[in-house]
């Protein structure tokens, strides 16, 4: 008996790159990615929605790393008005926030927890 090639519902013209652009925290168990227990993308739409998530992610992701930047530069501009003498409650009259939005705003960006940094 000859041995036949085994028979796949996926399409083999379309493709869809899967680069990790988060390493290590979307790893899943193999079992979640085997022939069994994962629907296939059969049309050319599936892979191009896939492909525009994965832009949107991207995007998202980018996004995010830049509003981390911002919130610590607002902290260090924050501080130094206060190091200036102006208090919290005058920094919100002039932004138009309460006195705690302020303090959270200085809570934020604190702590870098990719370098240890304060």
């Amino acid at each position: 008996m000859g041995s036949s090639p085994p028979v796949s519902s996926h399409r083999r013209d379309v493709e869809i790159n899967h680069e990790l652009d988060n390493h290590w925290l979307t790893l899943t168990t193999w079992g979640c990615h085997n022939l069994f227990m994962m629907k296939r993308i059969e049309t050319q739409d599936h892979a191009d929605l896939f492909a525009r998530l994965t832009e949107v992610r991207s995007a998202a992701l980018e996004h995010y790393k830049i509003a981390q930047s911002l919130a610590r530069e607002r902290r260090l501009i924050i501080e130094q008005l206060l190091a200036e003498g102006f208090n919290q409650s005058d920094l919100a009259r002039e932004l138009g926030v309460t006195r705690q939005a302020i303090q959270k705003m200085v809570a934020v960006g604190q702590a870098d927890p990719a370098s240890g940094r304060r």
